[in-house]
């Protein structure tokens, strides 16, 4: 390990298992990708584009100098985890469609992964996971410890996935999760994290030891590190929340577009649906699938009509 006061890349040995996994997962990925080429149910570019900046974040986060520097002040520690955690894992999340998931949730066991992804569940697992790497004796233990250091990042990777699968992955969504709880779910997500980076912006003083020699080294004061740190998490939390405002904004309007259509051809084809049926359609990504049943319902109308 290099001196403190200094950036450095980590170690090659120490990089490559971290390298070597990021490539199995993007071999994965990319073989799925294959797989559905040339089908209708291709990935979109955005979504592959997603990906790849998720896993450019991942590499930025775990194999650059951040990684060193995170073992030395809270700030970077932080902005680490949040690119891993957070930003990382959403991107990873939004690169994902259910034709590509299909194979993995028929591996025996998998389909715990419906569980898992449930609105609540996801939350709490998160939450839960997001305080707990926060008390001192966890965090501090992390950063004096690379096997728990790994550990710390798997689960802020795996349960940051899992929290933003509830929102935004191809997983079937609960009955109640529209629109409004949708919201809601957002707002309860950027209130748990921001609560903990107000904490550290104005707790006080400073809650973790093991930084010191790394803040003097850096010639930072241990009460400015933790604020920075603080900051850093609000600010990058207040960027994820305008963008998740605005894609649901769009999401309803959107929606509201496709279910007015929806009521429009059933009329026009004498074929009975109730705003809630088309409603509930949308909601589920089934639209397509109705439309062509409205058009087919009043192809037979007419034909009998004939």
């Amino acid at each position: 390990m290099a001196a403190a006061g200094t950036l450095t890349w980590p170690a090659p040995l120490e990089a490559l298992p971290i390298l070597l996994g990021l490539a199995a997962y993007g071999w994965l990925y990319a073989r799925g990708v294959g797989r559905l080429r040339g089908t209708p149910r291709a990935v979109p570019g955005w979504r592959i584009a997603c990906f790849a900046g998720g896993m450019a974040l991942l590499v930025v986060a775990l194999v650059s100098p951040l990684a060193a520097l995170a073992d030395e002040l809270f700030w970077a520690h932080m902005a680490e985890h949040l690119l891993i955690g957070d930003l990382g894992a959403l991107l990873l999340v939004l690169g994902l469609t259910g034709p590509l998931l299909a194979p993995v949730l028929r591996l025996p066991g998998m389909g715990a992964l419906r569980v898992l992804a449930h609105p609540v569940v996801a939350y709490l697992l998160w939450a839960g996971n997001l305080y707990a790497w926060h008390v001192p004796a966890l965090h501090e233990a992390a950063v004096r410890d690379e096997t728990v250091h790994a550990l710390q990042h798997l689960l802020f990777l795996g349960l940051g996935m899992n929290m933003w699968m509830a929102l935004l992955g191809p997983l079937p969504k609960p009955a109640w999760f529209g629109n409004a709880a949708m919201l809601g779910y957002i707002v309860l997500v950027r209130l748990t994290a921001g609560v903990l980076g107000n904490v550290f912006v104005f707790g006080g003083g400073a809650i973790y030891d093991v930084y010191a020699p790394g803040e003097a080294a850096w010639d930072i004061s241990p009460a400015a590190d933790q604020v920075a740190a603080g900051g850093i998490m609000m600010v990058e939390g207040s960027f994820v929340t305008l963008g998740l405002f605005c894609w649901l904004f769009l999401r309803a309007a959107r929606q509201s577009e496709e279910r007015q259509e929806l009521l429009e051809l059933a009329r026009a084809n004498g074929v009975e649906l109730s705003e809630r049926r088309a409603g509930r359609a949308v909601a589920a990504g089934r639209g397509a699938e109705l439309r062509e049943r409205i058009s087919a319902a009043g192809g037979r109308t007419a034909s009998r009509a004939g």
